[in-house]
Formats: structure tokens, C-alpha cells, sequence
């Protein structure tokens, strides 16, 4: 395979693939793929790689623009790892991710009825958690490397570059989360800085700033969890009171020692420092307590509107017994559990499932059971004997879809309506071409959770097809 780069003058942008790529077509028919473009660009491109059925590369000029295209908000964009779509106007990148969803589905039928996607309303500052690195050697801008300024700043916290794992963007100001997150992060920096506290090295493992991740809720209620690398507890006592004594938003301070190769700490104790356990969210009536382990879903508006169509697409009338398979914190089973006889939620992580069952004491709900355990080796014909027959089955796996065994345990039920919510069409289709054998497939229904992304989220609804 030749690495030999190659230019192709004047080519069309003509759709977004994978990973919020560009995609163009010579006239010979060979497939391009870039960064940062946008469809009905006209661009000169050059290859730096060879696939087997495309070429990767970069745009090096401009002959015209889109009328698609607009100026992205981020002084970051394009650097950054996230936001990929923000040169994109928004009512173009809700079409595309509903013609995304259409073409995925024609594989299935031609015949479904795909709704129009759900817009988000709330375009900036939608997410309740986010997660930045710190490194003691920031990525340069190209400005940057051409200065002759030898006292730049290489220490920084922000996002990997996509893609490389042990490249950071330093971030001054991010457009994902509500302030003061960008107050939060900027002062922890400032104050290590200005007391010499080292910054994570991802390659020589050591410093001790590793991991910054803020949760935040609609009450106005923010999380700090600080991870370390190293335990000089003098150091981190000192970034965790001024942190304390300098934002009265935060309700609920922890940390964490992590000395291992990954930035996971779902396998470590975490200390409270200061502060609430947990912070507290709320849907319409109902409260759920936020802890640092917690899924939960990270726009919490589109959520509401999320859940309000899982409700209709149930059709409960109070008689059903629901189970909800993957159900995290509870908030869909507890969403659900007034229009039903019983709501039945299976969860693996036990963390997740003792604050389902704290919410649901909390919310005065006592139709509601949750058990804990692998979804594969819980969900059997004895757990379901045990608790009844579902008349309905929500199921919100992670992005790798429902295991086989559990379709497979479906198959056998004659339960009348399923709907399948998922982050992740292409896992969501796979499971679909299974289910099919025993459902059909009445409605889908897209949902923007993640504006400027290529994300979609995918609601489908399935009736038995003996029912």
C-alpha cells in the first residue's frame, strides 16, 4: 500500500460520514474523507492515508464555500476534539442525522414510519458533565510554534485531540456546560500554576493533576471530582479548600488516587472532601440523586422530552408490569411507574442501583423494584417467572447494544410492546434484524440530544406481531 500523498483538485464535499468526517467522490469514483468541511464545499485535497476503499485527508484550499456553512462559536473548533459540527447551521445537521437514521433503516424496511427528529432548543451549554485532562505539555496552535516566545505555558487542562490519546487542548472557554464551569476549571489551573503543583505526564506516568470531571444539574447544584495520580495530601488539601471556599455553587466536593494506566475510576474509591454525597437533579416531580458514579443522561431537557416519548410509544394504561433493562439510576422506570401496575429495573452497576432505590423511597414511589446484576445471567425464564411476564420491555443498553442472550430471552416472551431506546444506531439495527422475527416495527423516532456532534439518539417501538 503506498503512503505517497496525492492531491485532488476541486472535489464536492457531498455528505458527513463517521466520526463527523466530510465525504467527497472524484469523478474516477474514488471516496475522500476530511476534517472540518462541510457539504457543498468545493476543495483541493490532499491524502495522508490509504484505506482499503477511501483515502483520508486534509483540505488545503478553498474554491467555495457551502451555503450550509457557518462560523463555528469555539475559538478551539477544529483543534478540539468535540463540536465537530459546529461549522455546520443546526437545521442541516438535524437533517443529516435524520437521513442518517432513514438510510440506516431502509435496510430493514421500506416501509417504517421514521418521524421527523426532535430539535434541541438549547444549542450551547447542554451538558451536565463533562471531563477534562490536565498535561504538563499542552498542545502549541500553529501560531503558536511559529513564535519566538520561549516562556510560552505548556502546562494546560482540556480535551484530547481526537484520535490522540495523549494530546491535550489546553481550553479556555468551553460552550458545553453552564457557568461557572469554565470558572472552575481556570482556577484550579491558575492555583497549580501558581504553586508549582505538577500536571499529569501521560507517558512517563507521574504528576499529580491527572483528571477533572464537573457535574452539574438544572437546580443550579455542581459536583467537582478531582483525580490524582500521586497522594501528597498537602498539595491536594490546598486546590480542594480554595476550590471550596471560592465557589458557593459547588455543593459537593471528591477525589480520587488513581495510579493506574487508564483515567477509569469506576474500580476506585472515591474520598468526599466536602460537601453533599450527591448533588440532585429533577424530571417534572421527581428527584434523583447525582453521585459521582452515576449514569445519567447529560442534557437533561432533551431527556424530558426523550422519556415523555418513551411514555407515549408505551401506551400504558396502569395494568402493565414493565421491565426496564439497563436502567441506570431509574429514571426512566420511576418516569414511568404512575401510569403502571409494576416497573421491574435490571441494572449492573450497583452503585446506580442503590440511588435508583434511595430516588425512589425519595419520590414516594412503591411500584418500583430494582435488582442488580449482569443483564445476560439476571435476565432468564426464572427471574421472569419470579416476577411476571412483562406486558411492556424498555430497554437503553450501552452503545454496544443488547447482548444475544438477552434477545435471544425476549424471543421466547410474547410481551406485546418493546421500545428501544439507543445512543448507537448501527447497534440498535443489529438487534432490530433479530427482533424482527417476532415484532415489527411501528415507529421510529430521532432525537437530537447532542447539537454540533454526529450523535443521534433513536427511539423505535415494536409490537409482537401474534398481538
Amino acid at each position: 500500500m503506498s503512503r505517497k500523498k496525492k492531491i485532488f483538485n476541486s472535489v464536492e464535499l457531498i455528505d458527513i460520514g463517521s466520526k463527523g468526517q466530510s465525504i467527497a467522490k472524484n469523478d474516477d469514483g474514488i471516496i475522500l474523507m476530511v476534517k472540518n468541511g462541510v457539504p457543498g464545499d468545493i476543495v483541493d485535497v490532499e491524502t495522508y492515508k490509504k484505506k482499503k476503499n477511501y483515502f483520508l485527508g486534509n483540505i488545503i484550499k478553498y474554491h467555495s464555500y457551502s451555503k450550509y456553512r457557518v462560523d463555528p462559536v469555539c475559538d478551539h473548533f477544529g483543534t478540539c476534539g468535540g463540536c465537530k459540527w459546529q461549522n455546520i447551521i443546526y437545521k442541516t445537521q438535524t437533517e443529516l442525522k435524520e437521513n442518517k437514521i432513514r438510510h440506516a433503516f431502509k435496510k430493514l424496511s421500506e416501509t417504517i414510519k421514521i418521524n421527523s427528529i426532535v430539535k434541541c432548543e438549547k444549542k450551547y451549554n447542554y451538558r451536565n458533565k463533562l471531563e477534562f485532562s490536565f498535561t504538563h505539555k499542552r498542545w502549541l496552535t500553529s501560531k503558536e510554534i511559529k513564535s519566538d516566545n520561549n516562556k510560552i505555558e505548556r502546562r494546560g487542562v482540556g480535551f484530547h485531540i481526537s484520535g490522540m490519546w495523549d494530546k491535550v487542548v489546553d481550553i479556555n472557554n468551553c460552550h458545553l456546560q453552564s457557568d461557572p464551569s469554565n470558572k472552575i476549571r481556570l482556577f484550579i489551573k491558575d492555583i497549580a500554576i501558581k504553586n508549582e503543583i505538577s500536571f499529569f505526564n501521560s507517558r512517563l506516568k507521574k504528576g499529580l493533576l491527572r483528571n477533572l470531571m464537573i457535574r452539574n444539574t438544572s437546580l443550579g447544584e455542581f459536583m467537582v471530582v478531582m483525580q490524582f495520580y500521586e497522594n501528597n495530601l498537602e498539595k491536594i488539601t490546598l486546590i480542594l479548600n480554595n476550590l471550596k471556599n471560592t465557589f458557593n455553587e459547588i455543593k459537593s466536593i471528591y477525589y480520587v488516587i488513581n495510579d493506574k494506566e487508564n483515567d477509569s475510576i469506576y474500580d476506585r474509591k472515591l474520598i468526599l472532601h466536602s460537601g453533599n454525597k450527591y448533588i440532585t437533579e429533577k424530571i417534572e416531580k421527581l428527584k434523583f440523586k447525582i453521585y459521582p458514579k452515576s449514569f445519567f443522561q447529560t442534557n437533561i431537557n432533551q431527556t424530558i422530552i426523550l422519556y415523555e416519548i418513551v411514555k407515549k410509544f408505551a401506551d400504558l394504561n396502569g395494568n402493565e408490569i414493565v421491565y426496564d433493562l439497563y436502567s441506570g439510576l431509574g429514571t426512566i422506570s420511576q418516569f414511568l411507574a404512575k401510569k403502571a401496575k409494576k416497573v421491574i429495573g435490571i441494572e449492573s452497576v450497583e452503585e446506580a442501583v442503590n440511588s435508583a432505590k434511595e430516588s425512589a423511597i425519595l419520590n414516594k414511589i412503591n411500584n418500583v423494584k430494582f435488582q442488580t446484576g449482569d443483564m445476560k445471567t439476571i435476565f432468564t425464564s426464572n427471574f421472569i417467572k419470579k416476577h411476571g411476564n412483562p406486558d411492556v420491555i424498555i430497554t437503553d443498553p450501552p452503545r454496544d447494544g443488547m447482548h444475544k442472550d438477552v434477545i435471544k430471552e425476549i424471543l421466547k416472551l410474547k410481551t406485546k410492546t418493546i421500545v428501544y431506546v439507543s445512543c448507537n444506531p448501527a447497534t440498535q439495527l443489529r438487534d432490530l434484524e433479530k427482533l424482527k422475527e417476532k415484532y415489527d416495527i411501528l415507529k421510529v423516532q430521532p432525537v437530537d440530544m447532542f447539537p454540533h456532534t454526529d450523535h443521534v439518539e433513536n427511539v423505535v417501538l415494536l409490537r409482537h406481531k401474534l398481538i
